[in-house]
């Protein structure tokens, strides 16, 4: 096998008629779990995944992540993910995705930023570059690394909302909130089909999305 070429998972799905919304169409939050799904397996499979991490008292926070998808598939249909490091640094690596259909036609690219936080004092810590390095490929991925958005919150009117114990992942946290905290949701459009939009808590952001429409 190519040496590089092994350090590319490849996941395979078929589409279930619980994922998808009124057109028909798997949803964005679907495609998301997608992704977080086969970025865990992908860790997991080279010592770094979630048991791994615990071990070492850490885990894994994703930090930021840019979604571009051409079309969306629909029911029934089969979808090969594949992911692969592309940067390792001391406090974040950058993973990329490829979302390809039965036909081989690709739909849509991510490029994620995680890091490794201390479970304990929920503190960023060093990541193990030289591990962490032997898998990093050249492989290219035409998303540019997610930058920084526009602050809103001060500029509209929020809507207020309340974590749920549906809303905690296993880490229990919702972006590093406690369960009953009281967030505040702000949106605005920037541009045509150009949304800002963010999650406070006491006025400040503690998460920050963009979203385009083509």
């Amino acid at each position: 096998m190519d040496k590089d070429k092994s350090k590319i998972g490849e996941f395979h799905f078929v589409t279930e008629p619980y994922l998808l919304d009124f057109r028909g169409r798997v949803t964005i939050p679907m495609i998301g779990n997608y992704l977080i799904h086969v970025a865990s397996s992908h860790a997991a499979e080279r010592g770094f995944g979630f048991n791994d991490m615990s071990e070492r008292h850490t885990a894994w926070v994703l930090s930021r992540l840019a979604i571009e998808m051409i079309e969306y598939p629909a029911m029934s249909e089969p979808i090969t993910l594949y992911t692969w490091v592309d940067e390792v640094g001391r406090l974040f690596t950058s993973r990329c995705f490829e979302l390809v259909d039965g036909n081989g036609k690709t739909f849509g690219y991510a490029r994620s930023i995680w890091a490794a936080i201390d479970v304990e004092t929920r503190r960023p810590t060093l990541l193990d570059i030289a591990r962490l390095s032997a898998y990093v490929t050249d492989r290219p991925c035409p998303i540019e690394k997610p930058g920084k958005i526009a602050a809103v919150e001060n500029e509209t009117e929020g809507v207020p909302y309340f974590i749920k114990y549906s809303d905690l992942d296993i880490n229990g946290h919702l972006n590093s909130i406690k369960y009953g905290m009281k967030l505040m949701l702000y949106k605005r459009e920037a541009d045509n089909g150009k949304y800002d939009m963010a999650i406070c808590n006491e006025g400040k952001a503690i998460c920050r999305a963009a979203v385009m429409w083509h």
